[in-house]
């Protein structure tokens, strides 16, 4: 009896499990590879899952290396929506809810940026907004960590939008709308 206990005692000690098994240490030197690396580099050409980016457009802003004029999607109300959402949280910190560039961090302090109303500004396309978002600018840092891309689009919509609102005339009121603008105020 004595015997068979111990011998059951041996083949348990015996196994080998999940929890000791040969391995690698992370970082640890590895005598079974040429550089002595027991992390092995990616194989060239390794992507990550979700990561292919096959639309250049969409994830750059940019075609044959220049901005493009326009967006990769179309815009809808929900997308100005999110954009005005987003504009409002990243944007308006420094360049203020209008666009003008004395946004609350300004007025503390921090350098002004430029007014999104100038004529060089209105004048850029889509793609380089959305680039600069991306990418930064001067002393604007970069967001593309901060903001998914269809978020950048939809912040380069409504500041496109919010330009135009700026520098509108009658003439780009719909007519029904028209006639309450031209109304007096009844107060």
């Amino acid at each position: 009896m004595a015997c068979c206990l111990a011998a059951g005692f041996l083949a348990a000690g015996c196994r080998q499990d999940m929890h000791d098994q040969p391995k690698f240490k992370p970082y640890a030197k590895s005598d079974f590879y040429a550089d002595q690396r027991s992390a092995r580099p990616l194989v060239d050409g390794t992507i990550a899952r979700g990561h292919l980016r096959e639309d250049a457009v969409l994830y750059t802003g940019k075609a044959s290396g220049k901005p493009v004029e326009a967006f990769p999607f179309p815009i809808t109300p929900a997308e100005m929506a999110r954009g005005h959402e987003r504009f409002d949280i990243f944007c308006s910190p420094c360049h203020g809810r209008a666009g003008a560039g004395d946004g609350m961090i300004v007025r503390r302090g921090y350098r002004k940026p430029p007014t999104f109303h100038q004529d060089r500004l209105r004048q850029a396309a889509p793609g380089y907004v959305f680039d600069v978002i991306t990418n930064g600018f001067g002393a604007m840092p970069d967001y593309a960590q901060q903001i998914p891309v269809r978020d950048r689009w939809a912040i380069a919509a409504y500041l496109k939008a919010l330009q135009r609102s700026q520098h509108a005339t009658i003439d780009n009121v719909p007519a029904g709308a028209r006639a309450a603008l031209e109304a007096p105020d009844k107060r």
